[in-house]
C-alpha cells in the first residue's frame, strides 16, 4: 500500500475504513486494520509528511465582526445581513440551524431573545434546545434590535426568519440556504479587508466561543451557549481566545 501524494489523514482514514469493511464482508482478514504493521508504517509516513494539525477556518471574533458590520449597507438586504451576522454570532448557531429558524421559534424577554432550535446536529432525537441571545450594549451591534428592525421592514410575521430579497426589494417566502450564510460571511470579510478564504459559515460560531474565552467566560458557560457535547473542541477555542492573557512576550519590556 502506497500513500498518495497530498492525501489528508482524514481522507486516508475514510479509505481505510472502506477497505476494511469490504474485506470483512468478504470474510477476509482486513489489511486496512490500523494494527496491521504495513498500515502503521504508511500511516506514520503520512503524518510525518502531511502533519497532524487540523486546518481550521478563522474565527469571526467580536473585533472582526464589527469590521464586517461597518460594511453592511443601509438597505433591506443590509438589514437582513446585519441581523443574520449578529444573531448567528451571539447564538453560536450552526449555519444549518440559523437558516432553519422560523419566526415562531423566537421569543422575546426583557433580557433579549429566547430561540428554540427544533433539531440540530447534536440533537438526534429532535427534543429541541433553547438558546438565549442577550441584548447588545450598542444598538448598532445589538442582535435583538437588528432582528426586530429586519422583521419589521421586511414585514415578516410568520415563517422563515432569514429570506432572500430580489432586485426589486421583494422578500421571498423561502428561507436562505446554509451556503448563503457562508457566502455572506466571506463577502463581508472581504469588504472589511480580511482574507475571505479563511472565513466560512462556521466562523460566526467559532468567533463567539473564542471571544467569550478571551472575555473570561468559563468552559461550562461557553458549552452552554454553543451546545457542544465535547470539551475538546471548546478547549481549543479557549486556548485561541486566551493566547494573549498572561503572555510573557508582553511582560519583558519590548
Amino acid at each position: 500500500m502506497m500513500a498518495e501524494s497530498g492525501i489528508k489523514p482524514a481522507t486516508m482514514s475514510r479509505r481505510l475504513a472502506s477497505i476494511s469493511k469490504a474485506h470483512t464482508m468478504a470474510r477476509f482478514d482486513s489489511p486496512a486494520s490500523t494494527k496491521h504493521l504495513l498500515v502503521k508504517e504508511v500511516w506514520s509516513g503520512i503524518r510525518r509528511t502531511v502533519g497532524t494539525a487540523q486546518t481550521a477556518k478563522a474565527a469571526a471574533t467580536t473585533n472582526y465582526l464589527k469590521l464586517m458590520l461597518d460594511h453592511v449597507p443601509e438597505t433591506l438586504v443590509g438589514l437582513r445581513d446585519r441581523a443574520l451576522l449578529l444573531v448567528g454570532f451571539a447564538g453560536a448557531f450552526r449555519r444549518s440551524e440559523l437558516v432553519a429558524l422560523n419566526i415562531e421559534d423566537i421569543g422575546y424577554s426583557p433580557e433579549g431573545l429566547v430561540v428554540a432550535i427544533r433539531s440540530s446536529k447534536t440533537d438526534q432525537e429532535h427534543s429541541g434546545q433553547k438558546v438565549a441571545v442577550a441584548l447588545g450594549k450598542s444598538r448598532d451591534t445589538c442582535p435583538v434590535a437588528s432582528l426586530r428592525e429586519w422583521l419589521s421592514e421586511a414585514d415578516i410575521s410568520r415563517g422563515a426568519l432569514f429570506r432572500g430579497v430580489d432586485r426589486w426589494g421583494n422578500v421571498r417566502a423561502e428561507a436562505l440556504t446554509d451556503q448563503v450564510v457562508a457566502l455572506l460571511v466571506k463577502k463581508y470579510a472581504l469588504l472589511a479587508g480580511l482574507d475571505a478564504n479563511v472565513f466560512s459559515g462556521h466562523s460566526l460560531r467559532a468567533g463567539l466561543a473564542t471571544s467569550a474565552a478571551a472575555a473570561g467566560a468559563s468552559e461550562r458557560a461557553i458549552m452552554k451557549q454553543t451546545r457542544h457535547k465535547s470539551e475538546a473542541m471548546v478547549r481549543r477555542y479557549i486556548r485561541d481566545g486566551t493566547l494573549f492573557q498572561q503572555n510573557v512576550s508582553a511582560m519583558v519590556g519590548l
